[in-house]
């Protein structure tokens, strides 16, 4: 085999998004003068500013997967003199609604609780205000819900905003393109990364142009790379997580970016969040960005125990409620997505710092699952990782665990970001009994601060799946059930179409603007391809335990059709000329890991390309 070559730098980073954006930011803010000169000198480069490399697997810093709204505090911390028209598609939240939504077409599983209470909100509700179209507005919303003051705007224009201004200082290269195998480790330290081989099968097996993927040291490693990016994920399989923590709580968010009707009534800057629809546990966001552009769509989460949870007919359904339908139609796709989100929080917290390595972002820990945010607590870890390194640089001090405990952890304890975590911390327990105790345990444990909740235990998702049958009983027939799969399996097909046409969802009527197939999202939504000469980045553990599988879910839950159903053998397709890089498949597999119960057996490897919509 070819010898690996070897490149030196003095901090590498893995994945450029915003908790990214935060550490460059300010690292550069704290080595180089606005000149450009440096503050101080390179252990490797003597004369120059310290050598810093971000290494990003997509193929454009832009490239994004969702919409956003957020309170802001620690962006703009790192620019309080922001002015929203500073970076495109991005407004201030000017309108804030929640709203219940009630089942219009009768298909949904709802407790008889809420069963009960939507048949008093249909008898009386032309009396209620707010009351519209199938839908409640909430008169209030919760303290911790509120974002006001705060900013609406797109991940992918954010990056490009952010990144623009960071090599522009020249304290940093930012490499797209540039897909992470994993870490370098010796004597467990860190002591840098190593790209992925090119030049390969998919199997991995070198071929005629096989070029082995450049190891990058270096005194320090920043690890970026998200909820399931192989090098964090490297580092919880060496080290395990804390006692007491785990990763077992993730959602989908799947979205469309659109242009308005010009009929719509809703003004930029306007934030909604629903609930109730299209099944209890399924989330809805919409968010009116400049020129008429509204990001909207849903989050599927793990605790939603469909074994056939498809994000993406949820997601036509959502759009089409009266409430949401009569104001968007008529209106076009610009772009769609779909990414995974960490949704253990404080919870799902890794071990953030060891020898040679820190972690940051959403990976990290960083989401907040009480206030529903993300990006600026994943952007405020980035920002106390670089006071930190600039920091031990100024005093020459080596990035051993124990000084950046000192440094980044002992301030990542102080900060509201922490703070916060901790009040977070067990607010989503009670969906683990219930959609009815989950929406109890959140408004407890936001109004007290986190004192309060409703205690439910946790499971992996091997435990919480069940069988099609079980889920469907009552409702499908255990024989027809059986014909149904079948029938898809002889036709290489997923089974959720034909479970919720026979559940009662009626049929989606495409119009070629909104509504089109998931195909035509894939085409017309934004561009999916992958660069040739990498392996598969998605496989799978043990192909006995696949062909054993008869929920299947991977295939169900695969956000781009990328995973799909193998009429010959058990094993499921993987068609990476479709995949998203969501990581859905990681954490929806319904079969646990032979090595790990923690994990599944769907592996999620170091990959190129993606979807590429720089609006999203």
């Amino acid at each position: 085999m070819d010898e690996r070559q070897v490149m030196e730098a003095d901090i590498v980073c893995v994945g450029f998004g915003p908790a990214m954006g935060g550490f460059l930011t300010t690292l550069a803010r704290g080595i180089v003068n606005e000149d450009g000169s440096p503050v101080m000198e390179s252990a490797l480069m003597p004369g120059l500013p310290p050598q810093v490399i971000c290494y990003e697997r997509a193929d454009d810093l832009g490239v994004g997967v969702s919409g956003v709204v957020s309170k802001a505090r620690g962006i703009r911390t790192s620019f309080p003199h922001l002015k929203p028209s500073d970076v495109p598609m991005c407004a201030p939240i000017t309108d804030e609604k929640v709203v219940y939504l009630l089942d219009p077409v009768g298909a949904s599983r709802r407790p008889w609780l809420m069963k009960a209470k939507d048949a008093v909100l249909k008898l009386v509700g032309e009396r209620l205000p707010g009351f519209r179209d199938m839908a409640v507005e909430l008169p209030c919303i919760p303290p911790f819900l509120q974002k006001h003051g705060g900013l609406t705007f797109s991940i992918g224009q954010f990056n490009q905003w952010v990144g623009s201004g960071i090599m522009a200082t020249g304290a940093a290269q930012i490499w797209p393109s540039s897909p992470v195998a994993g870490p370098v480790v010796e004597d467990r330290k860190v002591v840098g990364i190593r790209l992925a081989d090119q030049g390969v099968d998919k199997t991995g097996k070198p071929e005629m142009a096989f070029l082995p993927g450049m190891e990058v040291r270096a005194a320090l490693t920043v690890v970026g790379d998200g909820p399931v990016g192989p090098v964090g994920r490297a580092l919880d399989e060496m080290r395990g997580l804390p006692e007491g923590h785990h990763q077992r709580d993730y959602a989908v968010g799947m979205k469309m970016v659109i242009d308005l009707p010009g009929h719509c009534p809703w003004k930029e800057g306007t934030v909604i969040h629903t609930i109730g629809y299209p099944e209890p546990e399924i989330f809805g966001f919409l968010y009116v960005l400049p020129g008429r552009v509204a990001s909207m769509g849903i989050f599927v989460p793990s605790w939603f125990d469909n074994p056939v949870r498809t994000a993406y007919r949820y997601l036509q359904h959502w759009m089409q409620h009266p409430y949401i339908w009569k104001n968007i139609k008529g209106g076009t796709l610009r772009s769609w997505g779909a990414k995974t989100l960490q949704e253990s929080g404080k919870n799902g917290e890794p071990y953030l710092v060891g020898d040679g390595y820190a972690r940051i972002g959403e990976g990290s820990g960083t989401t907040n699952v009480l206030t529903g945010s993300g990006v600026d607590e994943a952007w405020m870890s980035g920002v106390l990782l670089g006071e930190a390194v600039v920091q031990l640089l100024e005093q020459g001090l080596p990035f051993t665990a124990e000084n950046l405990e000192e440094t980044y952890v002992a301030r990542r304890r102080a900060s509201w970001l922490e703070e916060e975590a901790r009040a977070a911390r067990r607010s989503r327990e009670g969906f683990a009994a219930g959609f009815l105790p989950g929406l109890i345990g959140m408004g407890l444990s936001g109004l007290t601060g986190g004192r309060l909740c409703w205690p439910a235990a946790s499971k992996p998702v091997s435990k919480r799946i069940p069988t099609i049958e079980d889920y469907y009983r009552c409702r499908i027939s255990c024989d027809e059930i059986e014909r149904i799969r079948k029938d898809a399996t002889a036709k290489g097909l997923a089974l959720h179409d034909a479970l919720m046409d026979r559940a009662g969802w009626p049929a989606i009527e495409y119009d070629g603007q909104l509504l089109i197939s998931h195909q035509d999202a894939l085409l017309l939504g934004g561009k999916v391809q992958a660069g040739p000469g990498y392996a598969d980045h998605v496989t799978f553990e043990d192909p006995d335990t696949c062909r054993a599988c008869r929920e299947k879910t991977c295939i169900e839950a695969c956000s781009g059709q990328a995973i799909t159903t193998n009429p010959d053998d058990g094993v499921p397709l993987f068609d990476r000329e479709k995949c998203v890089h969501c990581g859905a498949c990681l954490w929806n597999c319904s079969k646990p890991s032979k090595a790990d119960p923690e994990r599944t057996n769907v592996r999620f490897a170091a990959g190129a390309g993606g979807l590429h919509s720089a609006e999203n």
